[in-house]
């Protein structure tokens, strides 16, 4: 299932609410959900071409059911439930967007401030049918605790200066 990508914020804020109101809520932890995608958002002009020179990728975002079940299991409710309707926020307007460290899962990781609150989400690349381009989707997402957990990553883009980092 897949829902339509050019959908206002509030929408889009409704669309990862409906999936775990629908596929997550209430489940046991660890429990298998169905697996279920939907397009969360599409990223603005400025963030694709960044992420294109990455990787092959039509702009849109896509969150799976898994992983939205993943972040129930794992994080504390506030921040969770905060996660689930501010997401399409932190990946359509990532602050910066920074190379994920190997063997951690995710190929890149957009991170922004909201609420005074700093947001880190893992995205990866997926190639559904091997012909291109590649899907961008979520695999986790938390709120920063610490300011040192980025030190050990490479910066690729800045949103303060809009070019790529060297």
């Amino acid at each position: 299932m897949y829902a339509n990508p050019y959908l206002s914020m509030t929408h889009q804020m409704k669309v990862v609410r409906n999936l775990f109101e629908k596929h997550v809520e209430g489940t046991a932890e660890k429990a298998i959900v169905a697996d279920v995608t939907v397009s969360i958002c599409r990223l603005t002009n400025t963030v694709n071409r960044q992420v294109n020179i990455i990787s092959d990728c039509d702009g849109r975002v896509y969150m799976h059911s898994r992983s939205l079940k993943h972040l129930y299991d794992r994080k504390p409710a506030e921040e969770f439930h905060f996660l689930v309707d501010h997401i399409h926020k932190i990946v359509k307007y990532p602050e910066k967007i920074f190379k994920n460290k190997n063997p951690k899962r995710g190929d890149i990781c957009f991170t922004k401030s909201i609420d005074g609150e700093n947001y880190f989400c893992s995205l990866e690349f997926v190639d559904r049918d091997g012909d291109g381009p590649r899907e961008l989707c979520v695999v986790t997402a938390f709120r920063l605790r610490k300011d040192a957990y980025l030190r050990s990553y490479d910066l690729l883009w800045s949103w303060r200066d809009g070019t790529l980092s060297s």
